[in-house]
């Protein structure tokens, strides 16, 4: 496994939130953020992502985007987060070499044994819960979850809806960790929600 992200917290972020927000939430201690810019041009779309690694150099948490194999070997991100629709797996780590990080959506076993097959290094699985931020995302049920971590040993990181209140059921179940966008980056207080979700991270066995 290259990644230990065991009680790994990953933050989804896009510039429709404050730069200060997201100063905020690096500054208060987070693993993983992924860039996901769905309504900018792709020059727009690299400058942010340009912005995001001088950001995120400052502190331990490694820089992921999505979907977008140029914009994250352009930027020098850590890796790319790949959808059922994006360039396959095999071909991007062909592209980004060893070195990166590659993680896949999979929101079925037969996906995530696939991703994994295919040099995935992590799996997000989702929706858990209603989500602002991806009004279309199907949810996904505790059975198929467990399905998903049972068919594979990579990790998985639990994502849809999550916010403080909600996340210990992904990890009571065996999820290694939690990505959430609007669950932190819209609350009053998002580095007191950091160090919330942080406590509960802790507190799994």
């Amino acid at each position: 496994m290259k990644e230990n992200m065991q009680r790994c917290l990953y933050i989804i972020a896009d510039f429709s939130y404050a730069e200060e927000t997201i100063a905020a939430v690096l500054e208060a201690g987070i693993d993983y953020i992924q860039l996901r810019e769905k309504q900018v041009s792709s020059a727009e779309y690299l400058m942010r992502a340009k912005k995001l690694r001088r950001m995120t150099a400052r502190y331990h948490t490694k820089l992921m985007i999505n979907d977008r194999l140029d914009i994250a070997a352009l930027s020098n991100a850590d890796g790319v987060h790949l959808g059922q629709s994006d360039i396959p797996i095999r071909d991007a780590r062909s592209f980004l070499g060893a070195a990166k990080i590659i993680g896949a959506t999979a929101k079925t076993p037969a996906q995530a044994i696939k991703a994994q097959e295919d040099g995935a290094d992590y799996l997000g699985s989702g929706a858990w819960f209603p989500t602002s931020t991806k009004r279309d995302a199907v949810p996904i049920t505790e059975e198929t979850y467990q399905a998903i971590l049972a068919a594979t040993h990579i990790p998985n990181i639990a994502v849809g809806g999550l916010t403080a209140a909600n996340c210990s059921r992904p990890l009571s179940l065996g999820a290694h960790g939690l990505a959430i966008s609007a669950g932190i980056l819209a609350s009053q207080d998002p580095a007191a929600e950091v160090k919330k979700i942080r406590q509960i991270l802790a507190s799994v066995i």
